[in-house]
């Protein structure tokens, strides 16, 4: 193993011990960018008319929102290889979960957005899956509600892994702090994920406008982890210093 104090230190603070790219780190690269290519404008055909074209464009904000949700995924764990650089049996495992998640997510990802971005143009945006029912309503915020929560469950379980290994892996006080935020952070996102699916269930039968969006509101909810995750990592640093004096 390296020695921690020779390695160089990144922007977030964090010692660089992921310096090489692994051919799991690679695999787990191919697979996002290949979701990313399932979220294509259109699954069709090259638009053949203008007004084609401009039926085709106007998809590029459910786009870019379901891009946007994919890249998040993949520099929370991309950030978790260069902080750790763990490639034990935990690692791969979570790893090459979090990729089959990924494929699994592409669809209820691609069809939340789509009607999102439907619902707040009043139907001038177009939408992959037409929602019928409230029941529809419900079956989509669900999926959608199962998808992130394992994701999110995926990275969670690897920043508590690498919290477990602070001693081995050396982490200093800031390092191991603000890890255990992020254990924090990730864990709050589970839960907004399972509080969206409950509220989603709870829809009645007849529903307005705006409370058939109150799942993907709560959503909002992760504006908060920020807070969270300093907070946890200031409790935490109070508490290393503790254990050492």
């Amino acid at each position: 193993m390296t020695d921690s104090g020779q390695l160089r230190r990144m922007m977030d603070g964090f010692r660089e011990r992921g310096q090489q790219v692994t051919r799991l780190e690679a695999f787990v690269d191919a697979a996002f960018a290949f979701s990313v290519t399932l979220l294509v404008i259109s699954l069709d055909a090259i638009p053949a008319s203008i007004p084609a074209l401009v039926e085709a464009m106007k998809g590029i904000p459910a786009f870019a929102a379901s891009f946007a949700q994919i890249a998040l995924f993949w520099y929370a764990h991309a950030s978790w290889s260069r902080r750790y650089g763990l490639d034990d049996g935990a690692g791969v495992v979570l790893s090459l979960l979090l990729v089959f998640l990924v494929l699994v997510y592409v669809y209820p990802l691609k069809i939340v957005f789509g009607a999102l971005f439907y619902w707040i143009s009043a139907g001038w945006l177009p939408t992959p899956a037409r929602l019928s029912t409230v029941g529809d309503l419900r079956a989509m915020f669900v999926v959608y509600g199962l998808a992130y929560a394992t994701l999110a469950a995926c990275i969670l379980a690897l920043y508590s892994h690498a919290w477990r290994k602070r001693r081995v892996l050396e982490l200093d006080a800031d390092e191991a702090a603000i890890t255990y935020g992020y254990v924090a952070s990730w864990g709050l996102s589970v839960a907004v994920a399972l509080l969206s699916i409950v509220v989603a269930m709870a829809l009645p039968d007849r529903i307005t406008p705006w409370l058939a969006g109150a799942p993907g509101m709560v959503y909002f909810l992760l504006a908060f982890s920020g807070f969270l995750a300093k907070a946890c990592a200031q409790r935490a640093r109070h508490r290393l210093a503790v254990d050492t004096a």
